[in-house]
């Protein structure tokens, strides 16, 4: 992409790492715009378990494509692709550079590669790997996975059902595994050139410890309550998309009594850990991607050192 085509940061981290702080403080020292990059953020009413900027911090730095649909509907890579084009354009067109932030790691590159060409929905196929799932198990089915396409395997968890249905139907029309169609570059050119940014956690015992102290901070803040509210909606239920976030379909099971609120607590937060290792293995696969170290008492002047040096204009 030629120097002179727009600037558009890319603010990556798994979970955690302090995106979401960084990415504010930057707004205030940069002609800068957030649009944020995560799945879960989308939805409405899922406010605590995503970590989601309070009413203050969104009123004062707005985030798009943050409360931008209802937990019933389904939100994809597609879809993320067409909002951020969007937001993209528009703050280029009003003279500022946009910056993306979020742990979505599928979502950051499909905006760098554009969607890849994958086959379409197969009902039968489908039915019959539900089927399969009700007597075995999604836990089996992802072993499965792992033997076809391990790539596809290490980036979803054996929970994940919607994935792990969508990775073997592929394998199962296609003949080829999923990781291998997403990764051929599509055709499209991208009219922007990518300046990227790794937040990177070195110790991970330190890691797990904060992802931990947050997790148990979101409960003493009303997690429950706001999983509760979900759950009595009767257009929800523990197999939505957006009741399969990491820490909402643990309480989920909490509170249908499936195990105590500590054992809930705990699973949690070795799903989140275990996320964030999923997030790190992308970011290893970024070309061009700078490493921060975090935490870091000079991160924000680092990283804003980083980006005048390359010149957003």
């Amino acid at each position: 992409m030629a120097d002179h085509a727009p600037a558009v940061v890319l603010l990556m981290g798994p979970t955690a790492s302090g995106k979401t702080d960084l990415a504010v403080r930057l707004r205030d020292r940069l002609p800068v715009d957030i649009v944020s990059v995560d799945s879960a953020m989308v939805y409405r009413g899922m406010d605590i378990g995503t970590a989601k900027p309070g009413p203050e911090i969104l009123a004062a730095h707005p985030h798009a494509l943050v409360n931008i649909c209802d937990p019933a509907e389904s939100y994809s890579a597609g879809r993320f692709l067409r909002d951020a084009r969007r937001e993209i354009e528009r703050i280029v067109a009003a003279g500022r550079v946009p910056l993306l932030v979020g742990g979505t790691m599928l979502y950051f590159r499909t905006l760098q590669r554009g969607m890849a060409n994958l086959p379409e929905a197969a009902p039968k196929i489908r039915a019959a790997i539900d089927a399969r799932a009700r007597e075995e198990g999604w836990p089996a089915l992802h072993r499965e996975l792992a033997e076809v396409d391990p790539e596809a395997a290490a980036r979803i968890e054996p929970a994940d059902a919607q994935r792990i249905q969508r990775a073997l139907e592929v394998f199962q029309i296609s003949g080829q595994p999923l990781s291998r169609l997403q990764a051929r570059d599509t055709e499209e050119v991208v009219p922007w050139r990518f300046l990227k940014i790794g937040l990177w956690p070195e110790d991970r015992r330190a890691m797990r410890e904060r992802i931990g102290r947050r997790f148990r901070d979101m409960m003493d803040s009303g997690f429950a309550e706001e999983v509760r509210a979900l759950r009595n909606r009767p257009d929800l239920g523990p197999g939505v998309p957006s009741m399969r976030a990491v820490g909402y379909r643990q309480v989920w099971a909490w509170l249908d009594g499936e195990n105590s609120r500590e054992e809930a607590v705990d699973l949690a937060i070795t799903a989140t850990a275990k996320l964030a290792k999923r997030q790190l293995t992308w970011m290893r696969a970024e070309a061009n991607l700078r490493r921060f170290p975090v935490p870091a008492g000079n991160l924000e002047d680092d990283v804003l050192e980083y980006v005048k040096a390359r010149d957003l204009t």
